[in-house]
């Protein structure tokens, strides 16, 4: 199952849109926290979340995720592109960084990415 958090209610729900026209389940939320109160916050297998947001931001969901042993694949974007951010979320696990407005082109790569891996961590277990 894929999760997109976006503040921005279009923006989530065209991500959203786009990701169920692939065939995949999934479910939208407009905050860190309400995914994080969500029961879908234990079964979603890929992120899709936006950086800047009030609350929590996208960054600090992953770092938190990280420090609870989940493992859920994420694909960040933004409208304010930051090299360092980039870098960090990368650096930490991240499948991707777009940045707003992004190509459906390039998401849907990211998703086979982040399915790929799934794959490949479900197969370690």
């Amino acid at each position: 199952m894929i999760s997109v958090i976006d503040d921005d209610e279009h923006m989530c729900s065209a991500t959203k849109n786009l990701v169920q026209s692939l065939g995949y389940s999934v479910y939208a939320f407009s905050s860190a926290e309400e995914f994080l109160r969500s029961p879908r916050s234990s079964d979603t297998s890929c992120l899709i979340t936006d950086i800047q947001m009030p609350g929590m931001s996208g960054i600090e969901l992953q770092a938190h995720l990280i420090d609870q042993g989940r493992l859920a694949s994420i694909i960040f974007i933004t409208a304010y592109p930051d090299e360092g951010l980039r870098a960090r979320a990368l650096e930490a696990g991240a499948i991707c960084f777009l940045n707003k407005p992004f190509h459906r082109q390039a998401l849907i790569e990211c998703l086979d990415e982040a399915v790929r891996r799934h794959s490949v961590r479900g197969d370690e277990d």
